[in-house]
């Protein structure tokens, strides 16, 4: 059987097809699950872009916490595309892309842009926000085996004595 090279890989035509096949299931589960939007634009009367969803229902962000957005001429946010299936927006000339599920999970763009934002946002003294679910969480990563109960809770009584000084 012949084989196809893909870049450094080589694949026979049965991988190709099975490969195929797999990915056009998932295709057909993403559709069903994942948010797809029926069309997008750009408000400027709020300076934020207005998602409509094929389920019915409407999502909307400020420009301005969006990567690439902010600081954008209103002519250019106002050229928003959407990606194929509805789920991502597209910005040509700004060279721009966000998924709809990025943007519904609160995701605006990369690790230090949504540090940046954190830090925006409060937090005194420059430090970012973080939730107590984080802190419990950052605070019980340094433990190495699973702990009791009471070994836990003494352990976030700990940490929480640490953040208050």
């Amino acid at each position: 059987m012949a084989k196809v090279k893909a870049g450094r890989w080589e694949y026979t035509e049965r991988e190709l097809e099975k490969m195929f096949d797999e990915a056009t299931v998932r295709g057909r589960l993403a559709s069903k699950v994942e948010p797809q939007a029926k069309s997008a634009h750009y408000d400027r009367a709020t300076n934020r872009v207005v998602v409509d969803l094929r389920n019915g229902a409407t999502f909307i962000f400020p420009c301005e916490l969006a990567q690439g957005l902010s600081g954008a001429s209103v002519d250019d946010l106002a050229l928003v595309e959407l990606g194929p299936r509805g789920a991502s927006l597209h910005w040509e000339k700004l060279d721009v892309d966000f998924s709809i599920v990025g943007l519904m999970s609160g995701v605006f763009g990369n690790k230090l842009w949504m540090t940046k934002l954190e830090r925006r946002g409060g937090g005194g003294k420059g430090k970012p926000m973080m939730s107590a679910a984080r802190r419990g969480a950052r605070s019980i990563q340094g433990m190495k085996q699973t702990p009791s109960r009471s070994k836990l809770a003494k352990h976030l009584r700990q940490g929480k004595a640490q953040e208050r000084t």
